[in-house]
Order: C-alpha cells, then sequence, then structure tokens
C-alpha cells in the first residue's frame, strides 16, 4: 500500500540531547509520523527515545550505517530488532549486506537500506578516495549489490532516484536526504533537492531535519513539506 504524503516525510532528529528530540516531537505533532535517530542522538539515549518512539505509535528509522565485517554487522542487526524499528541503514557493501539481512531475519517489520553515496560527497571526493568511477555509476552499482543482497532499498540522492527507478523498477525502497524546502540553507550537503523534485524523480521516502527542526514552527514546516509531497504525487 503507498503511504499518504505525511507518512513519507521522515523528519531527522539530529539534536543534541533527547529533551530536545522529545521538544521537536511534540512542536511537530501530528503533521509527520516517522522520526530519524543517528549518531549524534544514539550515544545520550537515543535507543530509548527511539523505543518510546516505536511504543506511541510512531515509525523510527534508526540511521545507524552499520559498517563491519558481516558477521558483526549481523549480531548488531539482530540487537536492533528488538528496538521496534522500521528502518536501519548499513553500508552497501557486499558482507555488510548479506550480514545486515542474515540478521534481520524473519522481522517483518524492519527494512534493511544500503547507503549508496553521502549526499556530503561529490565527484572531487570520490577522487580524493581513490574512487575513479562517475558519482552516478557507482551509486547504481551499489544499488546492484543492495538487490543482489536482498534488502529493502537503498538511501540515495534524488539527483540519482530516477535512475535507479529507472533500472530496478519497485524492488528497492529509495529514501532520499539531503532534501531542502526552496530557499533553505544547503549546510553541509552536496546533492541537494527540493521535496517535489525528490517526489517527481521517484523517490518514496524523503529525509529532512534542520529546515523542521531548527523552524521557528516546526509543526508548520513539516505541514509545508508534506504539502509540497502531496503535490508532486503524480496522479494515478
Amino acid at each position: 500500500m503507498t503511504p499518504a504524503p505525511k507518512d513519507r516525510l521522515i523528519v531527522a532528529l539530529d539534536l543534541p540531547s533527547t529533551e530536545e528530540a522529545r521538544g521537536a516531537v511534540a512542536a511537530i505533532g501530528a503533521e509527520v509520523s516517522f522520526f530519524k535517530i543517528g549518531y549524534q542522538l544514539m550515544p545520550v539515549g537515543g535507543l530509548d527515545l527511539a523505543r518510546n518512539l516505536s511504543a506511541a505509535g510512531k515509525k523510527v528509522f534508526l540511521d545507524f550505517k552499520f559498517h563491519d565485517i558481516g558477521a558483526t554487522v549481523e549480531r548488531g542487526t539482530a540487537s536492533v530488532t528488538r528496538l521496534g524499528a522500521d528502518f536501519l541503514t548499513v553500508h552497501a557493501e557486499p558482507d555488510v549486506l548479506k550480514g545486515a539481512v542474515a540478521g534481520r531475519g524473519s522481522d517483518a517489520r524492519l527494512k534493511v537500506l544500503g547507503v549508496t553515496v553521502l549526499t556530503s560527497l561529490t565527484q572531487e571526493s570520490l577522487r580524493e578516495s581513490g574512487i575513479a568511477m562517475r558519482l552516478e555509476d557507482l551509486v547504481l552499482k551499489r544499488a546492484e549489490l543492495c538487490a543482489r543482497a536482498g534488502v529493502d532499498g537503498v538511501v540515495a540522492s534524488a539527483r540519482e532516484a530516477k535512475a535507479i527507478r529507472a533500472r530496478f523498477g519497485r524492488d528497492l525502497l529509495i529514501v532520499t536526504p539531503g532534501v531542502r524546502p526552496a530557499g533553505a540553507s544547503a549546510d553541509d550537503q552536496a546533492r541537494i533537492v527540493t521535496p517535489a523534485e525528490a517526489i517527481l524523480n521517484g523517490a518514496d521516502y524523503l529525509v529532512a531535519g534542520r529546515p523542521i527542526v531548527n523552524a521557528r514552527d516546526p509543526g508548520a514546516a513539516a505541514r509545508a513539506i508534506v504539502a509540497e509531497i502531496a503535490r508532486a504525487i503524480p496522479p494515478r
């Protein structure tokens, strides 16, 4: 079943404390049901917050980007299944992906997403790391690894979402970070797009943090993005 527009927006709770994260969730109210917890919150109560959000009926995206030997990733993913999360990110490398799928096991709720190329990276960034492949080709290569491994989807810039959708159809969910409403600051993102552009390029879910949690009225900011998503969804 296709999620409603408000369920396609994931708010990144990239805040320094769980108290501030809870405040942001309260300020957003019923405008959004999906929240992302990453490295900043994880060591300061983020796991308990994930449990609490899940128990309150919210959806939870654990952006942990697991990257280790397969056996370690398998054990870590198995631990995550106890939190009641909906999405978990791992890096899109064969052994990592295989371990995550094994660790997820029969959990029907948790979806594993392979991170293709971080939205903060550019072609020059790849070159500095010794990667000569075109950025877009690397994204598709890593999406292919995800499809082969049997994970549920990928994290990719909306600039590459159209090519992923064309190659894999509906076989992979596409989650797009680095989404910024028109006129918003790019911050540390390099490959950003607007919510409408992301949807039109084939993204299933959009991740936005600072444009919402730092807004004077987070609920209104979230509502405006949801409205843009709704307008961009092609008629069926």
